[in-house]
């Protein structure tokens, strides 16, 4: 299956492809476990929660796994961390959103894919009205590929925290209407949220302290009140990985 260009004119067969685009199983597996020994995340839970998770996990339910944001290399502190977790099994089948511009190098969007990687077209670079019919492509995409059986990982801050590492950015309506498209779509969609922390200086990428917290099964109707529990699990699960550290 020949990719297409990801460039915002192209949106259509951009999306096209992510809807059917499937990355080799083995390989990302043998490339998570790879990460985890490279980034020996340091992971934590409140009570029962890796239990609950594992339980999700292994009956199938699908996950939208919320994550704080602080460098450029936390998709790979995140992938070493599905495979120390409960969520390895998820391993190949759950998609990743990612900025545009990390799939344009050719090998680096080869490891993009294999990660399980959507393109998102943002605001803050091509304009508002430019991203609005690709960003309803996208969430649409996003949603049918939950219907179809894989799990939703997402950055809801939407860029990295070079302000203040402890405190959770604004989180857009986004994650909440992918939340209720994949509902309209027969899906009953659980949030995780990870919090990371590099430590007081966010300077050590390696040896993160990731916080797992208690998944949350009942979800608002709105996409906005959705973004809200995301915001508040996620500033609970960031707190729990800063005390970690």
């Amino acid at each position: 299956m020949e990719r297409p260009a990801v460039v915002l004119e192209n949106d259509q067969a951009v999306y096209d492809f992510y809807l059917r685009h499937q990355q080799n199983r083995q390989v990302a597996r043998l490339a998570y476990a790879a990460l985890a020994r490279r980034f020996k995340p340091r992971l934590s839970y409140p009570d029962g929660a890796r239990e609950e998770l594992r339980r999700l996990v292994y009956d199938d339910a699908r996950l939208i796994i919320a994550i704080n944001h602080l460098t450029e290399t936390d998709p790979y502190t995140v992938a070493a961390t599905a495979w120390s977790s409960p969520l390895r099994p998820v391993i190949g089948r759950t998609r990743v959103l990612a900025k545009d511009e990390l799939f344009q190098e050719s090998k680096q969007r080869r490891r993009i894919d294999m990660m399980g990687g959507i393109p998102v077209f943002r605001g803050k670079n091509h304009g508002m009205r430019a991203v609005s019919a690709a960003g309803n492509r996208m969430m649409d995409i996003s949603a049918e590929r939950m219907r179809r059986g894989d799990d939703l990982a997402i950055f809801p801050e939407g860029t990295c925290n070079l302000e203040d590492p402890t405190q959770v950015q604004k989180v857009g309506s986004g994650i909440g209407h992918i939340a209720v498209r994949a509902r309209k779509l027969g899906v009953e969609p659980i949030l995780v949220c990870i919090g990371l922390s590099y430590g007081p200086e966010s300077t050590k990428l390696k040896s993160a302290s990731v916080y797992i917290d208690a998944p949350i099964r009942d979800l608002p109707d709105k996409p906005i009140d959705i973004a809200r529990v995301v915001s508040t699990g996620l500033q609970k699960a960031v707190d729990g990985a800063v005390a970690a550290y």
